[in-house]
Order: C-alpha cells, then sequence, then structure tokens
C-alpha cells in the first residue's frame, strides 16, 4: 500500500483516507462533509485546470478544491 496526498492521486484511482492532516475549521468542514478516516475514496476527474477534483464517496459526487485536498492523506493501492 502507498500513502499518498489526495491532490497526488490520479484519476479513477479508488483508495481509503488515513488522516486529515489539520485541527482548523477547514479540517471540520472536511470531515463534516464525510471525509474521515476510514472512508473508501475514487478520484472522478478534474476540471481542465486541475482545480477543483471530483471524487466519489459514499455513493455520491464531492468536489473539492486542491487547497482541500492537500489536507488529506489517502492510501491506495500500487
Amino acid at each position: 500500500m502507498l500513502k499518498l496526498n489526495m491532490r497526488q492521486m490520479r484519476d479513477n484511482q479508488s483508495g481509503v483516507i488515513k488522516a486529515i492532516r489539520t485541527n482548523s475549521e477547514l479540517g471540520q468542514r472536511i470531515r463534516d462533509m464525510g471525509l474521515v478516516p476510514g472512508t473508501p475514496i475514487k478520484i472522478q476527474g478534474r476540471a481542465p485546470l486541475y482545480d477543483p477534483v471530483a471524487l466519489r464517496v459514499m455513493g455520491f459526487t464531492l468536489t473539492l478544491r486542491n487547497s482541500e485536498a492537500d489536507f488529506i492523506d489517502v492510501e491506495v493501492d500500487e
């Protein structure tokens, strides 16, 4: 298993969230969206300028700015 920052993941790559690396208000907002450690995700795609990133989580599509994705560590299959 390989640990990556969510921004480094490729399109159609799947993984499991391992950590949210901020305890600020942003970290709480990320957790409130359902992005908590242990949650499986899949990168669906990116906007033409690579920001934001669209991901599939718990049966719905969610978009995050790269500045938000930077705080999320994901474990992916190599």
